[in-house]
C-alpha cells in the first residue's frame, strides 16, 4: 500500500538569524537574515526539495514567528496539519549565527521555554504516523518533558505500526541539564531505531566516552538498528550494516562560508538516496555532496539542494 508520506520528521522548528556581515564577531554584527531552522525542520525542507512527500510533527508559537515557519513549510510542500499551535505563550527558539571565518563559526542559542519542547504526548496522532514510510526523530526533542514523552510515544506508535525509524542524533548542549540524561535517552532511542545518523562526537556524547567506530557498531548492532552512519567531518563518513558490510565516502571539497547546516542536508540527501534505492556508498556520497553545497551558502534551510545539484557533484 502506497503511503501518503515518504517521511515525517519530528521535533523542533525554529528561527535562524544568520549574520549578514562576515568576518567579524557577533558583538560587532548589526545585521542578520531570518530563515526557518532546526534540524528536523531543515531535514523536512531538504527532503521535500528532493521530491519526497513530507509531513512534520511539532509545536510552534501562535505568533509572527510561528506563522513565518508554517508559511515556509507550506510553500515548500510540507504538510502542516500536525504543526501544533502553542496556546500557553511559549516562544520560538532562536539561533543567532556568527560567521567570523570559514573555520570559526558559532551559534548563540535561545532555548528557554520554547514551544517545540512543550509538544504533549496527547498531541501525537497515531493515525498521522500510520501515513508514513519513515519517522525521523531528532535528539533535541528528548531534552525536556513533555517533548521527551511525546517523542517516546511517537517511537512506540511507529514500532507498533511497522514504520521505519531514523534517529538523527542532533546533539545540542543548550537544553540538557545532565550528561547522564543524554546517555540514557539517546541510547534508548538508538536501540529502537532502524537507522542512526550522527557525527563521531555525537556518538561519543551518547556513550559518555570516546569510542572507536567498531565499539559503537558492536554495541548498537545488539539491538534493532540495521544501518549506522558515523560522520568524521572533513575525513568523510562511514556506514555500517548489520551483516558486517562497511562503506565509506570522502567529503567533497568546496568553498566553505560557514559550518552549520551540513548535518541536516547530509541526512536529508542520504535518506533520499536510500529511499529511491541507491546503494549505500552512493547514499553516503549524496549526503556528502549536499553538505558541501549547504556550507558554501548563507542559509541552511533555503540552501537545501535539489537532486540535480547533488548529482552534478556525485557523478562529475
Amino acid at each position: 500500500m502506497v503511503k501518503e508520506f515518504d517521511l515525517i520528521t519530528f521535533g523542533r522548528a525554529c528561527i535562524d538569524l544568520n549574520a549578514v556581515e562576515y568576518n567579524r564577531p557577533m558583538e560587532e554584527t548589526m545585521t542578520f537574515k531570518k530563515y526557518v531552522g532546526g534540524s528536523p525542520a531543515n531535514i523536512a525542507i531538504g527532503s521535500a526539495k528532493l521530491g519526497a512527500k513530507v509531513g512534520f510533527i511539532g509545536k510552534i508559537p501562535n505568533d509572527q514567528h510561528g506563522r513565518f515557519i508554517k508559511q515556509f513549510f507550506e510553500d515548500t510542500g510540507i504538510d502542516t496539519s500536525q504543526l501544533i499551535l502553542d496556546k500557553e505563550g511559549h516562544k520560538v527558539g532562536l539561533a543567532f549565527t556568527e560567521i567570523k571565518s570559514p573555520e570559526e563559526c558559532s551559534i548563540l542559542m535561545y532555548r528557554d521555554e520554547v514551544a517545540d519542547l512543550y509538544l504533549d504526548p496527547s498531541e501525537v496522532s497515531e493515525e498521522y504516523i500510520k501515513k508514513t514510510e519513515m519517522l525521523l526523530i531528532s535528539g533535541t526533542a528528548l531534552a525536556k518533558s513533555p517533548s521527551r514523552e511525546a517523542t517516546l510515544k511517537a517511537i512506540a506508535l511507529a514500532e507498533e505500526n511497522n514504520i521505519k525509524i531514523a534517529f538523527e542524533l542532533d546533539y545540542r548542549p543548550y537544553t540538557w541539564k545532565y550528561p547522564e540524561e543524554i546517555s540514557i535517552y539517546y541510547k534508548l532511542v538508538a536501540q529502537k531505531s532502524d537507522i542512526v545518523i550522527g557525527t563521531r562526537k555525537e556518538y561519543d556524547v551518547m556513550f559518555g566516552e570516546k569510542q572507536t567506530n567498531e565499539e559503537t557498531v558492536n554495541y548498537l548492532f545488539q539491538y534493532k538498528p540495521e544501518l549506522l552512519v558515523i560522520k568524521h567531518g572533513v575525513d568523510g563518513s562511514f556506514a555500517y550494516t548489520k551483516d558486517g558490510a562497511i562503506y565509506q565516502a570522502n567529503a567533497y571539497k568546496t568553498k566553505v562560508l560557514k559550518t552549520f547546516g551540513a548535518g541536516d542536508s547530509y541526512a536529508s540527501a542520504f535518506l533520499h538516496a536510500i529511499r529511491i534505492g541507491k546503494d549505500i556508498e552512493i547514499a553516503l556520497k549524496y549526503g556528502s555532496a549536499a553538505a558541501a553545497i549547504v556550507v558554501s551558502k548563507h542559509s541552511s534551510s533555503e540552501a537545501m539542494p535539489n537532486v540535480e545539484e547533488i548529482e552534478s557533484i556525485v557523478y562529475r
